[in-house]
């Protein structure tokens, strides 16, 4: 039960995460949000390290510095893919991809799920779907070369959590600094390669700062539901971090929620309730 609570936390300060970034990035390119983000998030790191502890052995800094190289290019994959369009079909493709994959490793290393769990991880898999989705998904048809970067984009989400559960159980926050300066430097360098292609605009510093912040908390949350629980369940749960989004969307921005979300997020509503009970 604990760690499917925190993988709820993590799931909704990603949520938050995203929202924030996607505000800080409408008036200016979105490398230029990570800029700020990027260090923000680990300070954060930097901040819990005294709280939290840190082992730094060699398997640590191995799987955070792979977790830190996994964020980055998903990063990439995922600015790319969502720059081709079109974003309703491709958005819920990575978010999909992003879940099955640990979910499988998961059930690989030997993790069981009881009956309860069996109905609720393909329902949190639906709810992923539906609740990425935007309208007019039935009629968007993506080429080839977008969703094999949708696909690459959910597959270097996937690495990047699984990298961070294979990191030691008693290694504290080692594994997330390592991979934040990991991220940060590979993305910090790519926004000086392309600095002349970022134009003039500057992102709200207080927007970008705290989308940083959140998802170096997301982070933590996932790494100790994933030491606590069964990977196959807390990916799943992680993965509806969307929600967060929309929900945040429709109460701030008075976005409207179609319908096809409406029902992902009651199916989510309901894969979390079999998943607490399995």
């Amino acid at each position: 039960m604990i760690a499917l609570i925190l993988a709820l936390g993590s799931s909704l300060a990603y949520g938050c995460a995203d929202f924030l970034g996607g505000l800080g990035a409408r008036r200016a390119h979105v490398l230029r949000t990570v800029m700020v983000a990027a260090p923000a998030s680990l300070a954060v790191e930097l901040l819990l390290w005294p709280v939290l502890g840190a082992r730094w052995s060699a398997a640590a800094l191995g799987w955070g510095a792979a977790s830190g190289v996994a964020s980055a290019a998903a990063f990439a994959l995922l600015y790319r893919t969502l720059a081709i369009g079109p974003m309703s079909v491709l958005s819920p493709v990575t978010a999909l991809v992003s879940a099955v994959l640990p979910v499988g490793v998961g059930l690989v290393q030997g993790e069981r799920l009881g009956v309860a769990g069996l109905i609720g991880v393909p329902l949190a898999l639906v709810a992923v779907v539906l609740v990425s989705a935007g309208p007019g998904t039935r009629s968007a048809r993506p080429g080839r070369t977008a969703l094999l970067l949708a696909c690459g984009a959910g597959a270097a989400i996937a690495l990047q959590l699984v990298c961070l559960h294979q990191a030691p159980g008693d290694s504290g926050v080692a594994p997330l600094v390592v991979g934040r300066a990991v991220s940060s430097a590979v993305t910090l360098t790519a926004a000086g390669l392309l600095r002349g292609r970022l134009g003039p605009e500057r992102p709200s510093l207080a927007l970008s700062a705290g989308a940083g912040a959140l998802d170096s908390l997301a982070n933590l949350a996932f790494l100790f539901a994933a030491r606590g629980g069964d990977l196959a369940v807390v990916a799943v749960v992680t993965a509806l971090y969307p929600a967060g989004t929309v929900l945040l969307a429709r109460t701030v921005l008075s976005e409207r929620v179609h319908r096809g979300r409406l029902a992902g997020l009651g199916a989510a509503a309901a894969a979390v309730s079999l998943l607490a009970l399995g």
